[in-house]
């Protein structure tokens, strides 16, 4: 459908649906449950450049509104991502793919997106600064502008593809760090990821996820997506993905006009797995609902 489509860093999408990364696996577990290329895309899970197991259990804690998951990036490593994952998802997906890339140095991230940078598969690298779920890596990256267009020129350097980078909402200023990946030649900006959260298990009188904290996701944090969505579309002159509690066709249209040009759905899927097919379908009801004729105009009337 014409109205749905926008564009992403000069590759248009059917519909600004974008399942987020780590809630989809690498696409082909949805596929046996409905036909995935309905989706604008997907960001498959987080990628490292060797093998993780991840972190301790539990792992997940239930919360008001939401939920806390410490996982810890565990993935087979680039290597099988490219020989296994890949070749898997294009028997059901025959899209470009968002590869999501994290790392432990400078030189991790750009390792695995160097060597993602020769899969015709992908389209766009979504570079994660901002995990709360390892040590040493991720969000360490992320907090920092200098850190954070560090590895933006570092990974710049080594793809020609679309460069997206994916920014921390616990961090003071989140438009500096922006700024900074623009600067520094990202392509694109997405956020928010995880806020870090924790719960403590009454009876037993001690944290119910084995690290302690972990990344809180779920509408309860839709509103500050929001807010750091809108603060960064007007400061940045590139594409914005909006994501942060995203459950419903009209959350869509409201980080649109936030400034969002694609938006990502994250724990929303783990609730229920046709979510992001139902928010797809729910989409044109909800634009003439708002007397919307499509969705490009949404944004750009936002800025």
């Amino acid at each position: 459908m014409e109205r749905l489509k926008v564009d992403l860093c000069g590759i248009t999408l059917d519909n600004p649906v974008i399942p987020a990364s780590g809630t989809f696996g690498y696409g082909y577990e949805f596929a046996e449950l409905y036909d995935i290329n309905i989706l604008g895309t997907f960001s498959f899970k987080g990628t490292t450049r060797e093998p993780r197991f991840g972190n301790p259990t539990p792992r997940i804690a239930e919360c008001t509104a939401g939920m806390i998951n410490a996982v810890g990036l565990q993935n087979p490593g680039v290597e099988k991502v490219i020989s296994e994952e890949l070749p898997r998802l294009k028997k059901c997906f025959g899209k470009p793919v968002m590869a999501n890339v994290s790392g432990f140095s400078v030189e991790d991230y750009a390792y695995t997106c160097a060597r993602l940078d020769t899969c015709p598969q992908v389209g766009w690298l979504e570079v994660n600064v901002s995990c709360p779920n390892v040590h040493g890596g991720g969000m360490s990256f992320g907090t920092d502008p200098a850190s954070a267009a560090e590895v933006t020129r570092a990974v710049k350097a080594v793809t020609a593809k679309p460069v997206i980078v994916k920014l921390s909402p616990n961090v003071t200023d989140v438009v500096s760090i922006a700024k900074a990946c623009e600067d520094a030649g990202a392509d694109g900006i997405s956020l928010i990821n995880t806020l870090l959260g924790m719960r403590i298990d009454l009876k037993k009188r001690r944290p119910v996820i084995a690290s302690v904290m972990g990344g809180f996701s779920g509408p309860a944090v839709f509103p500050v997506a929001l807010r750091m969505v809108y603060q960064v579309s007007r400061a940045v002159g590139v594409p914005v993905v909006g994501m942060g509690g995203v459950s419903t066709a009209e959350d869509v249209i409201e980080m649109m006009m936030a400034g969002a040009c694609a938006v990502e759905v994250g724990a929303a899927n783990l609730v229920d797995p046709f979510a992001c097919k139902k928010i797809i379908e729910d989409l044109p009801a909800a634009m003439d609902r708002y007397g919307i004729k499509n969705l490009k105009e949404i944004t750009e009337g936002a800025r």
